[in-house]
């Protein structure tokens, strides 16, 4: 059987934002533990030119769920509205952006094979097809910014490990 572009994506996209919900919580059980202020790790940063955690969590979302949301309208574009600034308004987030990807339907995301799509950022343009854009494009970006999330909460002492990141694999059977 051919792997489809459904199962490609949406399931990965599906595991990662369940692990991101999971870091998410024990941020949080970090922060009441030690007394100190979620604002810290929302606005925590790797290195002063990179955006904080905040961002990473709303960028995952972004090139999960907004990709689609991208493809069905043909152009995508980042989302640049601030994100929430506190970490239960991050969980809210991502379980809003989790509970819409799970509820679509295999059948369109298959439906997006050979569609013409853009990213456009300022005057930046990249053309591609819609399946290109979600693999070559999207997928990469979803997987750096949750990988940079996990990484700040490392840093900044949550106790969590390489399984929070990796969530639950989908095992045979």
């Amino acid at each position: 059987m051919a792997l489809s572009l459904y199962a490609a994506l949406i399931p990965s996209n599906l595991q990662i934002l369940d692990s991101l919900a999971g870091l998410l919580a024990k941020a949080k059980a970090h922060c009441e533990e030690h007394g100190l202020d979620g604002a810290e790790l929302v606005n925590a940063r790797l290195a002063d030119d990179m955006l904080p955690f905040g961002y990473q969590v709303k960028a995952t979302v972004g090139h999960s769920l907004g990709a689609i949301h991208g493809v069905r309208q043909g152009v995508y574009s980042p989302d640049i509205t601030p994100w929430p600034d506190t970490l239960d308004g991050l969980a809210t987030y991502v379980a809003a952006a989790r509970a819409e990807l799970a509820a679509i339907d295999s059948a369109e995301v298959e439906g997006f094979i050979g569609q013409d799509m853009a990213f456009a950022f300022r005057e930046n343009r990249m053309e591609f097809v819609a399946e290109e854009f979600l693999l070559s494009f999207s997928q990469p970006n979803f997987y750096f910014h949750a990988t940079t999330a996990y990484a700040i909460l490392r840093m900044k002492g949550v106790p969590i490990g390489k399984r929070d990141y990796i969530g639950r694999p989908r095992l045979r059977g």
